[in-house]
């Protein structure tokens, strides 16, 4: 079975064996995170390749909220997709930021669902680490609801969700994908430093009304 397949080991990295769907995981990744920087439509297909390949490694590794947030991810993709292609009108869906209103939904949203996550994976999964697991989950989704919306602080919440990813999958013995997200900051920084560039050219070329 190709599920099989995926999670049988690709070789042993670390003194941890490191499986198909890991490594996979870690290529299309690196590539969608990469796409995203520059604005490419091409980071949404990608994403969803790395998504379904996910699904399989997180619940191998008893991470089952970072396994069932990739059937969201794929949802939020497809509307991210849509949005990019359409949001803007004749043109591009330009970079804005993310405004006073949106930060207070987003403030109360993390913390609820953090909250309700963390409860629900300590009474009704094995999960060892329900709370960090929540705490991810939450920040990757609002993350990438910003992405989708193209807000340049999405990038300060992947940030977040990084310095998080990085301890946790070292825990859960996923050497290589610890790697990946640790290499995923710089590529986050990148990708803010070109977006806020993004935004201001676009503010440029805005004329400015007389008198």
């Amino acid at each position: 079975m190709m599920i099989d397949w995926l999670q049988s080991p690709a070789w042993t990295a670390f003194g941890a064996p490191t499986s198909r769907a890991e490594l996979l995981g870690f290529l299309t990744g690196a590539a969608c995170v990469w796409l995203v920087g520059r604005q490419s439509l091409w980071n949404w297909p990608v994403g969803i390749a790395n998504n379904l390949l996910w699904i399989a490694l997180f619940a191998s590794a008893g991470l089952y909220a970072d396994s069932g947030l990739q059937v969201v991810y794929i949802g939020l993709a497809v509307w991210g997709w849509w949005n990019w292609l359409n949001g803007g009108g004749a043109a591009a869906l330009p970079v804005t930021g993310v405004t006073g209103r949106e930060w207070a939904g987003l403030a109360v949203a993390g913390v609820a669902g953090t909250a309700t996550l963390t409860v629900a994976l300590a009474a009704w999964t094995p999960s060892t680490v329900p709370f960090w697991d929540a705490v991810t989950t939450v920040l990757s989704l609002l993350a990438t609801w910003g992405q989708a919306r193209k807000r340049w602080q999405s990038w300060l919440l992947w940030i977040a969700a990084d310095l998080v990813y990085v301890p946790l999958y070292l825990h859960k013995g996923l050497t290589l994908t610890a790697l990946l997200y640790a290499g995923f900051l710089g590529l986050c920084v990148a990708g803010l430093v070109r977006w806020r560039t993004s935004m201001a050219g676009t503010s440029a070329t805005v004329p400015v009304p007389a008198g």
